[in-house]
């Protein structure tokens, strides 16, 4: 039975409200350097809020997962409510921006209700894209990377827009993101029905099922490396440049990463996501290793290097879910994609916390290339789903 067209409107609101739903994110980063000057705050502050944030995304998705949240309701409806709450919290936060202890409940709070904003935008996406959901989400997990970077953008720019206006803004594109994916999308046709029961044998998956659990390592590999790739670029960038140039360097090499999301669901139509979430990890592995070598460049081989890395950092990323959507069972691939998120996330955070300490005592360019493990488990992971493509062209 060939699946209905898609309507046209369906992606571009997909893309805007995920972009719009997950800015909520960045709302405090991109302002810190203002409240740490208005408010003497210590340069580690940002650090804290930021891990209070993954720990409550990590607990939402956790909870998210075992709860069969996004596959016993309207996934629509959970992302809407969740966008709404997420910017009711970011409001809060800035209602009691001054109290650091409560501005780190609220930044708890937005990632929990993130839980059902990221991965259940996947989920949506997945029911309408049967096919085609590797450059679906290409699309959509490049927005989420653009979103990412535009901190930096933000922080550059920070002279020009004053903090509370920032944090209030970004509210607002959250709610609106909620509202735009509610009212302008439908249920798809053909969609699974929701369950009624919680899916512990569909969550054992993740580990009992050998292709999920190949997409699943792929996952845990590449969630080693990016988000402490993200977080020490200012550091590596800090070597050469200072201030504004800083932060916009750090956004366009960030932001490179969606190029990598979307060509790579470009590619994946005609090779294959396993395929091409391998060769990303492959690339951005060797830019690990290659960093001693980089680090030390001229100006035009250093930068092309970054920016290699940051579009490969993250390119893997929406063929890793693709994968892991198509092979999970299908009334529960919220469910099992929450659940990845959360191991993943949580994965991240020891990657981070780990190299954060070390870069105080050891030199970048010694450090940087063991986050090479990360891809190099990817791959070890991936290669069942690479093999299977291969023999099928």
């Amino acid at each position: 039975m060939t699946q209905p067209p898609v309507p046209r409107h369906i992606l571009p609101v997909l893309v805007l409200a995920q972009l719009l739903g997950t800015s909520l994110w960045f709302a405090v980063n991109a302002v810190m350097p203002d409240l740490q000057r208005e408010l003497g705050w210590s340069t580690s502050a940002v650090g804290t809020l930021t891990s209070a944030l993954q720990f409550g995304f990590i607990l939402g998705t956790l909870v998210f997962a075992l709860l069969a949240i996004a596959d016993r309701f309207a996934p629509r409806r959970v992302f809407l409510v969740c966008a709404l709450a997420g910017a009711a919290c970011t409001v809060g936060a800035w209602w009691t921006v001054r109290d650091f202890n409560a501005l780190m409940v609220w930044r708890f709070a937005t990632g929990f209700f993130l839980a059902g904003i990221y991965p259940v935008g996947m989920k949506i996406a997945a029911q309408w894209y049967s096919k085609g959901l590797g450059a679906a989400l290409g699309y959509l997990i490049g927005a989420l990377v653009l979103g990412s970077a535009s901190a930096h953008a933000l922080r550059a720019l920070g002279n020009a827009l004053p903090w509370p206006t920032l944090m209030l803004g970004v509210a607002a594109l959250a709610a609106l993101g909620g509202l735009l994916l509610f009212f302008a999308t439908g249920d798809p046709p053909g969609a699974v029905a929701r369950v009624t029961t919680l899916q512990w044998r569909a969550l054992g998956s993740v580990w009992t099922d050998a292709r999920v659990r190949s997409s699943v390592l792929g996952y845990f590999g590449h969630m080693w490396e990016l988000y402490t790739m993200w977080v020490m670029v200012p550091l590596v960038l800090a070597t050469r440049l200072q201030g504004v140039s800083l932060s916009w360097a750090a956004f366009w090499v960030l932001g490179a990463g969606a190029l990598g999301c979307v060509g790579g669901g470009w590619v994946a139509q005609r090779w294959g996501s396993a395929r091409v979430a391998g060769s990303h990890l492959a690339v951005s592995g060797a830019c690990c290793l290659a960093a001693p070598l980089f680090m030390a460049a001229p100006d035009a081989w250093f930068y092309a290097w970054l920016v290699v890395w940051g579009i490969t950092v993250s390119g893997d990323s929406p063929q890793l879910s693709t994968l892991t959507a198509r092979n999970a069972p299908p009334q529960a691939v919220g469910s099992v994609l929450t659940l990845v998120n959360s191991i993943g996330f949580a994965i991240s955070i020891v990657s981070i916390l780990l190299f954060v300490s070390l870069a105080e005592t050891v030199a970048l360019d010694a450090l940087l290339p063991w986050l090479a493990l990360g891809p190099a488990l990817g791959l070890w992971g991936l290669r069942l789903l690479w093999r299977e493509e291969s023999q099928q062209r």
